[in-house]
Parts: structure tokens; C-alpha cells; sequence
């Protein structure tokens, strides 16, 4: 489940601490006698040690094995006591162990085992002979290590669940925004080819007599017409759901008085400054730039609460600029504790986002002191 990376900062701060570690207790003497034989081996094996615990996340299972049957060998074959730099490595060996592989895994019981198997010779091979006091801590700072490993292993593994599961519900809140786009555009087009029908009927029906060609052109541009409609009406059926809620009058910019009065009924004090000379729009721009202001108060009602928000619209001639800005909380405590989604179920600015895309524009969202700003820029 997790990748093995190279060693970071934190690995070999680790690793120069034991080699340091190992080092100085070889040079400087055990504080239990007998003094070490071979005592360049041991630094060695210190500097060795060290090397281990800077790739133990490479193959946590094998560092750990191999470890403890080489200082097991030296328990039984050279009878030394072990010094405390071994112990601790051990244990380091363990808690990496069990924070990479699942405590109920084979993996898991063998380091278990052999991290068992390495302080019953340890504490055999002591000298002077280990007391029930030593075996006691031994056995107690092995558990720690092993429920540090196992407990930062269930973390990883629910971190990691997390983000899976907050990506496949961002890719869901896509899906379910692009949807309802969908539902709105196809509106849209099934209105104006519904009208371009029409209209073509009424030319045919204004032709003379002798013009029996042309008659015929616009018939069949009817027929297609009408077979589009209906091809539109059933893809709105199917996009609309079981329910088959049935579209209102569509809204756009020149409906958004209504919607600023229905946003100071709710208790938000909403200001609109419409600036540069309104132009008409596209009914699916015009759609777009009415749900984006609508998704914006609705996420500063959400959020701040009853507040100062302003709405400015602004006309260039080439792009049409919306504004959203709220003050924040009256209460002056600052922006509370959210991600300012501004998600109407969850989904209000991954709509936002994904209707400013439809047409090639520019988004942006975020916290402005205690406040929040939307801001689109659609091309017109």
C-alpha cells in the first residue's frame, strides 16, 4: 500500500543518531563489564547498524531479520552482553517494521518472533545475569515500539483511505455538477431549436405556390427539426431522473434582482454594481453567470451567516467580470473553520469551476481577511 521512497531527513537523522550512538558507547566503554573484544568490530558493526536503520523503509522485513540473527550469533557464539545501542536498534527495526506491514501478516509474527528470540538471548547472555527489573523494562519498551509501529501504521492506512475516498467523492461531486450543466444546456438548446423549427414553418408557410423546391427544403428542415426536439426532450427525460422534474422559467442576469432580494430575505445585506454597458448574452452564458453569483451568496449565507456581501458585474467588451465579496462573520470572529467550498451540497464550487471552464474562462476563489471573494471572468 505505500511506496517506498528514498531516505528522507527524518532517516538519516535517525541513522546518524545510532551510528553517533553506537560509536561512542564502543570507544568510551560499556558501563557493564566485560569490556568488549574486538572492539574495531564493533565499531564497525555500530557504523553498520547505522547503514541498516538509513534503508530499514527499503525492506523493513529483511533489515529486521537479518539484524537480529547476526546479533543472536553473537550472543551465542562470542557470549557478549549486548550493549544498549543494539537494543535500541532493535527496537527502531521493529517499530519500522510493524508501521509498514499489517500486525496480523506473516512478516509482522516472524519480526515479532525474532525480535522475541533477540531478548531471550540478550537478557541470557547479560552479565552480570538480567533481573526481573531488566527483563520487566526489555519487555516493556518492546511493546511500545510495537504499538508505536502498529498505531502509526492504522494511521497511514486511514490517512490513505481518506484521500481515496475524498477524491472519488470530488469525482462524483463532477460528475453530479457536469449533470446538471447538462440538464440546463440541453434546456436551453431544445428551446432554440424548438423556435428555429417553428420559425422555419412559418417562411414555408408565407412561400407561393410555384415555389414547390423551396417548400420542400424547409419541410425537411422542419421534419429535422422536430425529430431533434424530441431527441432533446427524451435526453432531458433521462438526465432529469425518475422523478422528471420539469425545468422552470430559465433564469439569467437580468432576473438577479429577485434572487438579491430573496438573499436579504435570508438575512444577507447585498449590495449589486453593475458596471460598463449590459450587452446581450447567450442564453447558456447568461445561464452560467446567474448560477455562479446564485452559488456564491448562497455559500456566503452558509458560511458567514447574515453579512455584508458584495456583487459587483461588470461589461467589457470582451468579457463579462463577476465579483462576489463577503465581509465575513459579524461577530468579527474571523473566517470559521471551513475550506470555503462554498458547496451547495457539497458541490458549489466545483460547479462554479466547472461552468466558467464550459466557456473557457478564468476562476478564482479564496479567503480575503475575514472575508471571501469569488471571481469568474467569462469571454464573451
Amino acid at each position: 500500500m505505500f511506496q517506498r521512497r528514498p531516505p528522507t531527513a527524518v532517516d538519516w537523522l535517525v541513522a546518524v543518531i545510532v551510528g553517533l550512538f553506537a560509536v561512542a558507547e564502543e570507544i568510551g566503554g560499556r558501563a557493564v563489564p566485560p569490556t568488549r573484544s574486538y572492539l574495531a568490530w564493533w565499531i564497525g558493526a555500530g557504523v553498520a547498524a547505522a547503514a541498516l536503520v538509513l534503508f530499514r523503509r527499503r525492506a523493513p522485513f529483511a533489515v529486521l531479520c537479518v539484524y537480529s540473527a547476526v546479533n543472536i550469533a553473537s550472543f551465542l557464539l562470542l557470549h557478549e552482553t549486548a550493549a544498549a545501542w543494539q537494543f535500541y536498534t532493535q527496537l527502531v527495526l521493529l517499530f519500522t517494521l510493524l508501521s509498514e506491514v499489517r500486525a496480523v501478516s506473516v512478516k509482522a509474527g516472524v519480526g515479532l518472533t525474532a525480535t522475541g528470540a533477540y531478548l531471550l538471548c540478550m537478557l541470557t547472555a547479560s552479565s552480570p545475569p538480567a533481573g526481573w527489573g531488566d527483563v520487566a523494562v526489555a519487555l516493556v519498551m518492546t511493546s511500545i515500539a510495537a504499538g508505536a509501529g502498529t498505531a502509526v501504521r492504522r494511521h497511514r492506512v486511514l490517512a490513505v483511505q481518506a484521500a481515496e475516498r475524498g477524491e472519488l467523492l470530488a469525482r462524483e461531486a463532477v460528475a453530479e455538477e457536469r449533470a446538471r450543466i447538462a440538464r440546463e444546456l440541453h434546456d436551453i438548446v431544445a428551446n432554440s431549436v424548438s423556435v428555429m423549427t417553428m420559425q422555419t414553418g412559418g417562411v414555408r408557410l408565407s412561400l407561393r405556390e410555384d415555389q414547390r423546391l423551396e417548400r420542400e427544403v424547409l419541410s425537411g428542415i422542419e421534419e429535422i427539426g422536430r425529430g431533434a426536439v424530441e431527441e432533446l426532450q427524451r435526453m432531458l427525460g433521462l438526465l432529469r431522473g425518475p422523478d422528471g422534474a420539469a425545468a422552470g422559467p430559465r433564469p439569467g442576469l437580468d432576473r438577479l434582482d429577485d434572487l438579491l432580494e430573496q438573499m436579504r430575505s435570508a438575512g444577507l445585506d447585498v449590495t449589486l454594481d453593475v458596471r460598463g454597458d449590459p450587452v446581450p448574452l447567450a442564453a447558456g452564458l447568461d445561464l452560467s453567470a446567474y448560477r455562479i453569483v446564485q452559488e456564491a451568496l448562497t455559500n456566503a449565507l452558509r458560511h458567514a451567516g447574515p453579512t455584508e456581501v458584495a456583487v459587483t458585474v461588470e461589461f467589457t467588451p470582451r468579457e463579462l467580470r463577476l465579483e462576489v465579496v463577503d465581509r465575513g462573520p459579524r461577530d468579527g470572529t474571523g473566517p470559521p473553520e471551513r475550506s470555503r467550498s462554498g458547496q451547495r451540497g457539497g458541490h458549489g464550487l466545483i460547479g462554479m469551476r466547472e461552468r466558467v471552464a464550459l466557456f473557457q474562462g478564468s476562476f478564482s476563489a479564496g479567503p480575503t481577511g475575514r472575508g471571501f471573494a469569488v471571481r469568474a471572468v467569462l469571454p464573451l
